[in-house]
C-alpha cells in the first residue's frame, strides 16, 4: 500500500472513534479508558492466536515460490477444463497469500499462456482465500464452520468466474487483456535464483549453459547462480541448504509485503471491537424486515462492499471479519466480506494498469458480484444443515498467556522464524537479499 492509502485508512480509524464518541451513553472520560483497553485487548489476542499459523503459513509459501517455477505451472494452465481449473486452484492453495502478490502472479501465468479462468479465477483466488494460513486464521478466531464455508465458497466462486470468463467474457476483451499485459512488460523469463520476472531483450546479466541461456535480475543472482542446481528437482531443493535458503528470502518477501496489512486488520478488529457499541450495530442488522433472503443478501453486498473500502485484504481480513461477525453481520455475508479482498482500491487500480481499463472493470465486477452470490448461497447451505456456529464461539477476546498448546506452538513458531531469518540474512546463495528486494519490489 502507497502514503494516500495509509492516509484513507487513519480518516476511516478516526470515523470510528468518533462513531463511538457520538454514539456512547458513557461518560467520554470513561469510555476512551474502557474502548482503548478492549481494543488493545482485542488485538493483542488475535496476535497471539494466530502468530504460530502465520508464520508456518508463509514458510510453505515461501517453499513453493522457491521451488516451483511459474513458468512450469503456466504450462499446465492454459486450458480451462476441470483439469487446468483444479491444478490452478491447488498451486494457489500452495502458494503465497498476499493479494499483491497473487495478482502479480497470475498476471505473469496469464501472460504466459494460461486461459483467464485458471489464472485469473482459480489460481488466483486460491492464492488468496484458500491458502493455508488464511485457513488456520479463520479456524482460529471464527471456528471450523466458517473454515468449511470458505473452502465451500471458494471453490463455488472459483466455478462462477471460471464460467464467466469462459460462456460470458467476449474473447475479444480476454485477447486485448492479454495484449495489454504482454505489450506493456514484453515476454518475461524468470530469474532462476531470485524469481523475477526478466526481460530477456533488456537485462545485461546471462549465462550460456548446454545450449540453454540463463537471464538474471542482476549481477548478485548471476554469481549467485549454479547450474547444476537450475533443473533440480523439488525433492532436492527441499532437503538442500540452498533450497532453504531460497524459501527463507521467499518467505521473508511475504512478511515485507503482508506484515502491514495483518496488522492493520488487528489493529481495525480492535478499534471496531471496543470503540462503537453495540447499539450501532443493532441499528444497522436490525433483522430480516422484508424477509430473510432479502436480508442476507443486502448484507451480503454490504459485507463486499465494506471489504472493499477498508483497504485490507488476505489474512488481515479475517480478525476484522471476526468483529462483523460477533457484531451481528450474518454468517455468509461475513463470507463475502473476506472474498472482496481482491476488489480493495490499490488493487483494482493494478488491474487497470495490468490489463486496461475494460477488463478491470469487467473482472473486478465479475468479483463483487460473485462474492455476494457464493455468501448468499453458503448461508443458506449452512443454515438448512444446521451449521451456522453461535457468535460467542468466535475468538476476539482471549489474552491471557497460559502453558497450554497455543503457548508451546507460539515458542516453537518463533524458533523457526528467527532460524529463517537468519537464514535469510546469510549472504550466500539463492540470490542474496538483493534478488529478493528487487523481486519484492515487482509484485507490491
Amino acid at each position: 500500500m502507497d502514503r494516500s492509502d495509509y492516509v484513507i485508512l487513519s480518516v476511516i480509524g478516526v470515523v470510528t472513534v468518533l462513531i463511538g464518541v457520538v454514539t456512547t451513553n458513557q461518560p467520554l472520560g470513561r469510555f476512551f479508558v474502557e474502548s482503548t483497553r478492549q481494543a488493545a485487548t482485542t488485538t493483542a489476542a488475535m496476535a497471539w492466536i494466530t502468530w504460530w499459523a502465520l508464520v508456518i503459513g508463509f514458510a510453505i509459501a515461501g517453499g513453493v515460490e522457491a521451488w516451483v517455477s511459474t513458468q512450469q505451472i503456466s504450462e499446465l494452465l492454459e486450458g480451462h477444463g476441470p483439469r487446468e481449473i483444479g491444478l490452478a486452484t491447488f498451486f494457489g492453495f500452495v502458494s503465497s497469500s498476499c493479494s499483491y502478490s497473487a495478482i502479480a502472479t497470475a498476471k505473469n501465468l496469464y501472460k504466459k499462456g494460461a486461459s483467464a479462468a485458471a489464472a485469473l479465477a482459480a489460481f488466483q483466488f486460491a492464492s488468496t482465500n484458500l491458502v493455508i494460513e488464511i485457513g488456520i486464521v479463520i479456524w482460529l478466531l471464527l471456528g471450523w464452520e466458517f473454515l468449511l464455508a470458505d473452502v465451500i465458497g471458494g471453490l463455488l466462486l472459483i466455478g462462477l468466474m471460471s464460467v464467466g470468463f469462459v460462456y460470458l467474457v467476449p474473447d475479444e476483451i480476454l485477447d486485448e487483456a492479454r495484449k495489454n499485459v504482454t505489450d506493456e512488460e514484453g515476454i518475461t523469463v524468470q530469474d532462476p535464483v531470485c524469481g523475477m520476472e526478466v526481460d530477456p531483450e533488456e537485462t545485461d546479466h546471462s549465462i550460456e549453459h548446454d545450449g540453454q541461456t540463463y537471464y538474471f535480475c542482476s549481477q548478485s543472482c548471476k554469481d549467485s547462480f549454479d547450474p547444476k542446481e537450475a533443473n533440480t528437482s523439488i525433492r532436492e531443493k527441499a532437503t538442500s541448504w540452498s533450497g532453504w535458503k531460497g524459501l527463507a528470502d521467499k518467505q521473508w518477501k511475504e512478511w515485507a509485503m503482508l506484515w502491514d496489512e495483518i496488522a492493520i486488520g488487528f489493529i481495525f478488529a480492535g478499534l471496531i471491537a471496543g470503540f462503537i457499541p453495540e447499539s450501532v450495530w443493532t441499528s444497522v442488522f436490525s433483522g430480516a424486515v422484508f424477509g430473510l433472503p432479502v436480508y442476507v443478501l443486502w448484507t451480503a453486498a454490504l459485507g463486499a462492499i465494506i471489504g472493499v473500502v477498508t483497504f485490507v485484504c488476505s489474512v488481515g481480513n479475517v480478525p476484522f471479519g471476526t468483529v462483523l461477525w460477533t457484531r451481528g453481520l450474518p454468517f455468509g455475508s461475513v463470507l463475502s466480506y473476506i472474498f472482496a479482498d481482491l476488489i480493495v482500491p490499490p488493487i483494482m487500480k493494478a488491474y487497470d494498469e495490468y490489463y486496461g481499463t475494460t477488463f478491470a472493470a469487467v473482472l473486478s465486477l465479475m468479483i463483487f458480484i460473485s462474492a455476494v452470490i457464493v455468501g448468499f448461497v453458503v448461508h443458506f447451505l449452512f443454515l438448512g444443515l444446521g451449521l451456522i456456529p453461535s457468535r460467542a464461539s468466535a475468538q476476539i477476546a482471549e489474552v491471557s498467556i497460559e502453558l497450554n498448546y497455543k503457548l508451546v506452538l507460539n515458542v516453537l513458531a518463533t524458533a523457526f522464524f528467527a532460524f529463517l531469518y537468519w537464514l535469510h540474512s546469510q549472504d550466500s546463495v539463492a540470490g542474496g537479499e538483493r534478488g529478493g528486494e528487487e523481486y519484492a519490489a515487482t509484485t507490491d
